[in-house]
């Protein structure tokens, strides 16, 4: 058995900084880490480490760090092993170790594209539930009379910009339910690939991840039409209000003025 410890622990990696000699394979970036490890970098901030020891693992991370970019506080991980079986059938046993037929540089991309979409998908879930939890309150508090209009319109837009954010990083960098080019010139490999991402539940996770955000994007959406159709409709009473107490000091000189007269 071999230990597999996916990460994420950026928003992206400056794979520009790694060397090109130090890598096995550049799409990912996989190159050899430790005594007798494996290391897959995706652009998008995971890495998927392959037979490293804990002490491995702390320093392939470190150096992983120089080249990343906003380093999460937090990084979502996940934990599996793999088992190599040459007369058994490629997939992931009920005990949740995955086995392959043979440990090839090919297969081992192809299990870490899975475990990196997953830790990403794990991390946005976490995300859009804490989003969730902090604009529940808020659209709540807009069917007050004492809500802070100011704050909710900020907390509405921070919420609003998380989520346009979110959804610009799952399409525009993961692209979770995009299959590996490597699956272009390894076809074979496409049953390991299909029967990985169908146990994760990549594609089920990713709708239901979608539809979390449009619902927040929505709701947050209505929220601040409503609290800007509040302003203009107070600033309208402003403008009817200046205009009545003009119409009324009209008439007030109108009055006085000719009765002086």
């Amino acid at each position: 058995r071999v230990s597999v410890h996916a990460a994420l622990i950026a928003e992206r990696f400056d794979l520009r900084a790694l060397h090109p000699g130090q890598q096995l394979s550049s799409a990912p970036a996989t190159l050899p880490i430790g005594t007798d490890g494996l290391a897959v970098v995706f652009r998008y901030g995971a890495v998927v480490l392959f037979n490293l020891d804990a002490t491995e693992e702390a320093a392939a991370e470190r150096q992983l760090l120089a080249i990343a970019t906003a380093p999460i506080d937090e990084p979502e991980q996940e934990r599996s092993e793999l088992r190599c079986s040459a007369n058994g059938s490629e997939r992931v046993g009920a005990d949740g170790v995955i086995q392959v037929r043979k440990a090839t540089l090919e297969r081992l991309v192809v299990v870490a594209d899975v475990l990196a979409k997953s830790v990403v998908l794990a991390f946005y879930e976490n995300r859009v539930a804490r989003v969730f939890d902090r604009i529940e309150p808020v659209a709540r508090d807009l069917g007050r009379r004492s809500f802070r209009r100011e704050r909710s319109m900020r907390n509405l837009l921070d919420h609003i910009g998380d989520v346009l954010l979110t959804q610009h990083r799952m399409v525009g960098r993961v692209e979770v339910t995009e299959r590996p080019d490597l699956l272009w010139d390894h076809p074979e490999l496409e049953r390991l690939y299909d029967r990985l991402a169908d146990v994760y539940e990549l594609a089920e996770r990713d709708r239901a991840l979608t539809r979390k955000l449009d619902l927040i994007a929505q709701t947050a959406g209505t929220s601040l039409g409503l609290v800007q159709a509040r302003r203009s409709l107070r600033v309208e009473w402003y403008i009817v209000i200046l205009i009545v107490v003009d119409i009324v000091l009209g008439l007030i000189e109108k009055f006085f003025g000719s009765g002086g007269g």
